[in-house]
């Protein structure tokens, strides 16, 4: 009874009752950013296990392409001869 006396006092037309409508409000506002918040983490969680996900990929990637021998270059050159092809290569215009 003597809050209550003392919320009439401090404001004589709501009381108590404004002051647990302030209250009120403000556990709501609080309750928003809590979910806010919540969602932003699981956001960033989630974030975070693509770029594991990611680096563990182009890693095993790195891996495989370090394990597979190179194929050895072939040089075809050896097989053609010099005259082999005759006036072929020679222009049409002459």
């Amino acid at each position: 009874m003597v809050y209550e006396a003392n919320a009439r006092i401090r404001d004589p037309v709501y009381g108590c009752a404004g002051a647990i409508c302030q209250l009120q409000k403000q556990v709501s506002e609080l309750q928003a950013q809590l979910a806010k918040a919540q969602a932003e983490l699981v956001n960033m969680q989630c974030q975070q296990a693509n770029l594991v996900a990611l680096i563990c990929m182009e890693m095993s990637q790195s891996q495989e392409q370090h394990m597979v021998q190179p194929q050895p270059h072939i040089d075809m050159s050896c097989f053609i001869e010099d005259n082999s092809f005759g006036t072929a290569w020679e222009p049409l215009w002459t």
